[in-house]
């Protein structure tokens, strides 16, 4: 994919993910519950996990900047990037659906596991000194109802998405107007 389109699609992807985050969610001062992960979980299985990396963290900054539910804390912007990170490395380039789906339940119960339930629960600690398994008791059942509910949405999103994508998005023009398929990028150029 062309440069322009991957940062299009990531800037797109980026303003979907803050206003999903900062205005569709519910949040409590101890759990939020919304769809950010979608546009996270595209980003990492379109573009990779430097992007969906970048992302996360720049849609947990701007949000904190432009629709603040609270103090600032430098926690959930470290804890955003890792489930950007974690996403990308285990669901960019997969080869076939199945595959897809067992890195997906992977990547699902990784994030929520560690960043979400520990993570999370360490920040609020930090913030509000309560002891840690009166955060993680309510991350632990919000995890478990989430898990088959975040892989079952993006499952079906990239089955019903994925002809979309190689029509639009796999083809194009690069920036010298040239031509440009996929198969491009694994020929070299003399």
């Amino acid at each position: 994919m062309p440069k322009v389109k991957k940062l299009v699609l990531a800037s797109l992807l980026l303003a979907i993910l803050i206003i999903v985050e900062r205005l569709v969610s519910v949040q409590t001062q101890f759990l939020r519950i919304s769809f950010a992960y979608v546009p996270i979980m595209l980003c990492a299985i379109l573009l990779g996990p430097a992007w969906s990396a970048g992302i996360a963290a720049l849609g947990d900054l701007i949000g904190a900047l432009l629709f603040p539910k609270g103090a600032f804390f430098p926690g959930f912007t470290l804890s955003a990037l890792l489930t950007g990170l974690i996403h990308g490395l285990l669901l960019y380039n997969t080869k076939n659906n199945r595959q897809f789906l067992v890195r997906l339940i992977i990547s699902t119960f990784t994030v929520l596991v560690f960043v979400h339930i520990g993570l999370t629960s360490l920040w609020l600690v930090i913030m509000y000194k309560r002891a840690f398994i009166a955060f993680a008791s309510t991350r632990i059942v919000s995890a478990a109802i989430l898990i088959p509910i975040e892989a079952g949405t993006i499952f079906l999103l990239k089955v019903f998405l994925d002809p979309v994508i190689k029509t639009f998005l796999a083809s194009g023009r690069d920036e010298g107007g040239e031509s440009y398929t996929p198969d491009d990028e694994n020929q070299e150029t003399v």
